[in-house]
């Protein structure tokens, strides 16, 4: 029999549970054509952001130290979507170069749409489960990210961004006037080679070069070489450029997403190469409610950082006091982005208010790039 606090914790974890609505429309895209086939953009950008704007803001904290068993409901949606985005997407790629039905344009849109989720939902799944410790969620992580061909994101994030957020050594925070159009193909050029040089340098300590198996470069490439030889045994050539165009797509939303969350937020060089630890005020924060529950919590990533272990339940929202605002969720911010005059006039005075508040002292802010460290000496 399930207890009344059993319950509580279902009714609470049910609004995440809604990325599982994607699904079905994929499917009515693929089935019905026409105008349906842009559907899934629609729903995860347009539709979220119109419920952020009738729910509001999300203020409430869960107890941090809830035991990992009362989670349950909340960790099965991250195991659910794997198989369920594998089957979608792989059943389209079989379905689809079939469909008499679907114009060429038609079939563009809809693997567009796709690539939205594999990117907004599978991407940002495959984030909560590689910082787990569980082997078999961090391989769902990986499986997630090989459907994309991103899986080095992985390593670059866990060793990279995670050690270096904020500084010049992490590619994917976004300098102060780095426009998206530039920082996107910067980012798709440096963060495989810190990745790769991350993982070769973790085993040169252990006295191992880069080609011993414990590389999980290695698995990455076996997972994405499989991801496109069934690609091309289900659909054709049409099926494999259909995998490559929603990789890409997702690639491009994920790289959105991590432009938004640090731009212009940098840590304080206190010398010798050191940097000041990360703390929430290093993030940009988001307490819109739906998009959180689309994006299990990833809006709060000023806590993520300053604690990267705790599942997204658990997740502590930040009063300006403590972490900078974004004043929108990441359906309309990452829209922003793409239009970045519009982007800098939004978000550029706000990285201003934040130097004034947490970095007075600091009078004479230079470029952020490799060269320069982003504070004065």
């Amino acid at each position: 029999m399930i207890s009344s606090s059993q319950i509580v914790r279902l009714q609470n974890a049910v609004p995440f549970w809604m990325s599982l609505g994607l699904i079905p429309v994929a499917w009515v895209g693929a089935l019905w054509g026409g105008w349906t086939v842009i559907l899934l953009p629609v729903v995860t950008w347009y539709l979220f952001s119109a419920l952020d704007a009738v729910l509001g803001l999300n203020l409430e904290n869960a107890d941090p130290e809830t035991d990992e068993e009362q989670l349950t409901w909340y960790r099965a949606i991250t195991l659910i979507w794997a198989p369920l985005q594998f089957f979608t997407l792989f059943g389209l790629i079989w379905y689809v170069p079939r469909a008499d039905h679907l114009g060429t344009l038609e079939t563009i849109v809809l693997f567009f749409g796709v690539g939205v989720i594999t990117g907004t939902v599978g991407i940002n799944y495959s984030h909560e489960l590689m910082h787990q410790r569980n082997r078999f969620e961090r391989w769902l992580g990986d499986i997630l990210l090989s459907m994309v061909l991103y899986s080095h994101f992985r390593s670059e994030h866990l060793l990279v961004h995670h050690a270096h957020v904020g500084t010049p050594r992490d590619a994917v925070t976004a300098r102060y006037n780095e426009g998206f159009h530039r920082f996107f193909p910067r980012v798709l050029r440096e963060s495989p080679v810190s990745a790769f040089r991350a993982e070769a340098a973790m085993l040169a300590r252990k006295g191992r070069s880069w080609t011993d198996r414990a590389n999980p470069f290695w698995r990455y490439w076996a997972l994405q070489a499989a991801m496109l030889l069934l690609a091309l045994a289900l659909g054709g050539w049409i099926g494999l450029l259909l995998f490559l165009w929603q990789a890409f797509i997702a690639v491009w939303q994920l790289e959105l997403t991590n432009y938004v969350e640090h731009y212009g937020l940098t840590r304080k060089h206190l010398g010798k190469g050191k940097y000041e630890h990360v703390q929430p005020r290093h993030s940009w924060n988001a307490a819109h409610k739906a998009s959180n529950w689309l994006l299990i919590n990833l809006q709060r990533h000023s806590d993520h950082h300053y604690k990267p272990n705790r599942r997204f339940p658990l997740l502590q929202n930040y009063t300006e006091a403590d972490a900078p605002q974004l004043p929108y969720g990441y359906p309309i911010m990452t829209m922003l982005a793409m239009i970045p005059p519009l982007w800098r006039r939004v978000m550029n005075p706000r990285v201003r208010r934040w130097r004034e508040m947490y970095y007075p002292e600091i009078t004479n802010w230079r470029p952020y790039n490799k060269a320069q460290t982003p504070v004065p000496q």
